[in-house]
């Protein structure tokens, strides 16, 4: 039992002096995403200028679409490709191969490449998702593992929130939305060198770890006055598909009721800038309102993983999932009222206080159910589970606006919510780590 107190404050050690290392590539990568994905459609819409004007909402969409569509293709090649090579190298690579997204998306001559370009930032973008994910839920203990984890959400909200902003005063001082590329690859660079020329906390805790492994050996050979024989066991690691094989269950279940989660928060980046774009307003106008937005969900990141590690993971997902379905079907009805602007931006604020109420939640449900000695495969599926409730909303979205209209496809994606907040109710409680 004294391994256990001292394996957690040795990670609890380990995260508080690397915290930099740990949370500032995240922050760095989601900057530079948040600044383009407000302006995605916009930019999208420059290069369908020649289709037809009912046409153009669902191309933009479709080409929004390509960024948690490349997501959720990479999560599960991330997964092996972390547990076989680590964190850092991983992040290295995706941060080149995002670079190259970036510069095939400035020099797109058509819609179809912007959108491939999309296509291969997101495949990259599990990379980064899935990295820390995957240390955090090796080395954060139970106990404040909600908070930990929130702090990762809360670098991702960050970005979420300066992002935009970021992105508003660029297109107000460039009068280009290609500006945000050109910041997006500036963050990829500054994250890429941070990540191969500082601290690896992925290192330093696997030394951590065998350092406290032979102060527990010679404590046990002091104790018994026998030396020890042989060496300890190393943890069974399972493959990718017989790790799925082991884990349908709460897959099936839990992973289902995350996936509306994230098709929710999916659905709401897809649909709040096409939203702007269909009532007017301007490019800096709607990344300024999203930011607004952005920095709701920022201020309640931490709150989320107190309630989750104080009262248990159903106070967080629940009310979230509520708030952002019931404020989506609101923003519904609200497309042709005389103060469109105001509603959308009174939505889109309450849309991002909901988020923030569950900040970290779906790491959080996912590490509960990692195996601890090898958590990278299984959590990769499991966010091949919750990117494609991600990736498959946007598709959902241009959808129904191409069939019926945009505020058919936002009521759609609201009563999901509610849907998904019913199997939160169900399941969470069943697969809860205190059970």
């Amino acid at each position: 039992m004294t391994g256990q107190p001292a394996a957690r404050g040795a990670a609890g050690r380990a995260i508080r002096a690397y915290w930099p290392m740990i949370y500032a590539p995240t922050a760095m990568y989601s900057m530079g995403q948040g600044a383009l994905i407000p302006v995605l459609p916009k930019i999208a819409a420059h290069h369908a200028a020649g289709l037809a004007p009912e046409a153009l909402l669902p191309a933009a969409a479709l080409v929004a679409a390509m960024i948690p569509v490349g997501q959720l293709c990479g999560n599960l090649p991330a997964g092996v490709f972390i547990a076989r090579f680590g964190e850092r190298a991983a992040m290295i690579v995706a941060a080149g191969i995002s670079l190259v997204g970036i510069a095939v998306m400035l020099l797109a001559p058509n819609i179809a490449v912007l959108g491939l370009g999309a296509l291969l930032i997101g495949t990259c973008a599990s990379i980064f998702a899935l990295a820390r994910h995957a240390f955090m839920t090796t080395r954060a203990p139970l106990a404040f593992r909600a908070r930990a984890l929130a702090l990762i959400g809360g670098s991702f909200r960050l970005g979420t929130f300066t992002g935009p902003l970021m992105a508003a005063g660029l297109i107000a001082m460039t009068g280009s939305e290609t500006s945000t590329l050109w910041f997006f690859g500036a963050c990829l660079v500054a994250m890429g060198l941070l990540v191969a020329f500082g601290p690896d906390p992925e290192t330093r805790a696997a030394a951590d770890d065998r350092a406290r492994r032979a102060r527990e050996r010679s404590m046990e050979l002091e104790d018994t006055g026998e030396p020890v024989t042989g060496s300890i066991p190393a943890a069974g690691r399972h493959g990718l598909f017989a790790t799925i094989r082991r884990h349908r269950g709460v897959l099936a279940r839990l992973g289902l009721s995350a996936a509306s989660m994230a098709a929710v928060r999916a659905g709401r980046q897809a649909i709040l800038p096409l939203w702007g774009l269909a009532i007017g307003l301007e490019s800096w106008q709607i990344s300024l309102i999203v930011g607004f937005a952005g920095a709701a969900e920022f201020s309640l990141f931490y709150a989320s993983g107190q309630v989750m590690d104080r009262f248990g993971r159903i106070w967080a997902t629940v009310p979230s999932q509520l708030m952002m379905g019931l404020s989506l079907l609101c923003l519904a009805l609200t497309h042709n009222a005389g103060s469109a602007e105001i509603a959308f931006a009174v939505c889109a604020i309450i849309i991002g206080i909901g988020n923030g109420l569950s900040s970290g939640a779906l790491m959080t449900l996912g590490s509960d159910q990692a195996p601890q000695d090898d958590p990278a495969p299984f959590l990769g599926a499991w966010r091949t589970m919750t990117d494609g409730g991600a990736s498959a909303t946007p598709l959902l979205v241009a959808g129904i606006t191409a069939i019926a209209s945009l505020p058919v496809a936002t009521g759609v994606i609201g009563a999901i919510g509610l849907v998904g907040a019913l199997g939160f109710m169900r399941w969470v409680p069943r697969y809860s780590p205190n059970r």
